[in-house]
């Protein structure tokens, strides 16, 4: 057994981090959907989903605010304390531009979703639900695998998001003819292919975790 796993054995469990992790992982799932959903809806049925959204990214906003607040307070951490401060902030950041992703459709108006922005958010969904898997496996540590296997499988949808965000402005500068409707469709893929990044960003504190509890 390595130190760390004798500290970790020592340390009680913990009855504050572990649930704000899981609930701004599981605000963070019901975003991603919402946000599928709503780009597979016609333009004037989405407000009440977007509206949807910018409630969850509030939410997970202050998890991450009180997250930090109860760093503040405990000296004893079932982690490394700058871990879970970059994972909370990982977390939250993803939320953030899913919610960018989602404001652009809507203060510019767009009327036809492409094939290409309903793939994105089908990724984003993906990673956020992997996401979910690999932080509720955190409490125990007993099964660091899957973790493992959580973040592999979210570096392989972030490369999944460039292929696909790469060819959609392709098409777009190759047949899309109106100026504004090029800049409106850029904005969007580039707020999600950036959320699948910062999928990614989550992946990677997740992996540095595992490998100092191995």
């Amino acid at each position: 057994m390595s130190i760390n796993s004798i500290f970790q054995f020592l340390v009680p469990k913990d009855k504050k981090f572990f649930p704000l992790f899981e609930q701004a992982a599981q605000n963070l799932v019901v975003l991603a959907q919402t946000l599928h959903d709503a780009v597979n809806l016609p333009k004037n049925e989405r407000e009440a989903y977007f509206k949807k959204i910018e409630e969850l990214e509030a939410i997970i906003e202050d998890i991450a605010h009180n997250t930090n607040l109860e760093l503040s307070r405990n000296f004893i951490t079932p982690f490394d304390r700058e871990d879970i401060h970059a994972l909370i902030s990982a977390i939250d950041n993803v939320a953030d531009y899913l919610y960018g992703a989602a404001n652009r459709m809507r203060l510019y108006q767009v009327e036809k979703i492409t094939k290409s922005i309903r793939k994105m958010t089908e990724i984003t969904l993906e990673s956020a639900q992997l996401i979910q898997i690999a932080v509720g496996e955190l409490k125990d540590m007993k099964n660091l695998k899957n973790i493992a296997d959580c973040c592999q499988k979210i570096n392989k949808l972030e490369n999944k998001s460039d292929n696909v965000f790469d060819k959609a402005v392709a098409d777009i500068f190759e047949n899309e003819t109106d100026a504004k409707n090029i800049i409106k469709y850029k904005e969007v893929l580039s707020a999600l292919e950036t959320a699948a990044d910062k999928c990614k960003g989550v992946s990677n504190v997740l992996e540095s975790i595992v490998v100092k509890h191995s």
